[in-house]
């Protein structure tokens, strides 16, 4: 079923680093459920045919010259977004991780919500994962929890819409350091008076690479993101991006 975008006016954005091996089947995907015109991606310095695979699927690619991140391809969406008048941004992988048949999901909670993530694990979800990554996740996700006043059980989920008042904070500010494109984001956005939801939706393995699987590392990632969370409690943002009016449904509809 393809998304009903005349409600609300949607940017499906995909940073895509060195993924010419997935990112045709992902655009295919995307094709039955969502309008092409209104899809980026955000080719992050990639070495190989990404960029052009997407062009060739007839899609809009907007080039970084060097590798910057995924915080930065995203920050490079919402700018597109915000000058572009788009209502919402959905942050899609290339990998093929992230199922195109939830983004109708994902949109109809926005008016609801500022940003909507698509959790795993919420309603009993379940992800394969290692038992040490598992067990990290959960502790991250209660500490965020307290930040955003909402119960997240999947606050690393890439696959999430922000709706207007994000973009207009997002599109000036927005995390650029590892992980900061989704744990900090998140507290960034709390701290802003913006609310955060989630919806359970199910995801794909990987196409390629695997998870960490050692304790160490499990360690490892758990005080990279308590950094992040330390550093996010402290930041500030100028005043003149924090935006305090939250698009109604009437006011969607109106569009």
């Amino acid at each position: 079923m393809t998304t009903d975008l005349s409600t609300l006016k949607a940017l499906i954005a995909i940073p895509a680093y060195n993924e010419e091996a997935s990112i045709g089947a992902v655009l295919i995907d995307l094709r039955n459920h969502h309008a092409l015109e209104h899809v980026i991606v955000i080719d992050d310095g990639s070495r190989d045919a990404t960029a052009t695979i997407a062009r060739a699927a007839g899609v809009r690619v907007i080039r970084h010259p060097i590798n910057l991140g995924v915080g930065a391809a995203m920050g490079t969406a919402f700018k597109y977004a915000a000058r572009h008048g788009y209502e919402a941004v959905v942050q899609l992988d290339a990998d093929g991780q992230h199922r195109p048949e939830f983004l109708s999901v994902l949109l109809s909670q926005i008016g609801t919500a500022d940003i909507v993530v698509g959790s795993r694990f919420s309603d009993g979800g379940y992800f394969r994962t290692t038992w040490a990554r598992r067990t990290v996740m959960r502790v991250i996700a209660w500490v965020v929890s307290t930040y955003a006043r909402s119960r997240l059980t999947d606050v690393t989920s890439g696959f999430r819409v922000s709706g207007p008042r994000a973009i207009a904070l997002f599109s000036q500010h927005y995390p650029v350091e590892y992980l900061g494109d989704t744990v900090e984001s998140i507290v960034l956005a709390a701290r802003q008076g913006l609310t955060v939801t989630e919806v359970p939706v199910t995801m794909n393995e990987r196409f390629g690479g695997l998870p960490s699987q050692s304790i160490f590392r499990a360690f490892l990632y758990t005080g990279r993101i308590f950094l992040i969370l330390v550093l996010a409690g402290f930041r500030t943002v100028p005043r003149s991006v924090i935006v305090t009016k939250r698009i109604s449904k009437k006011e969607r509809k109106s569009v």
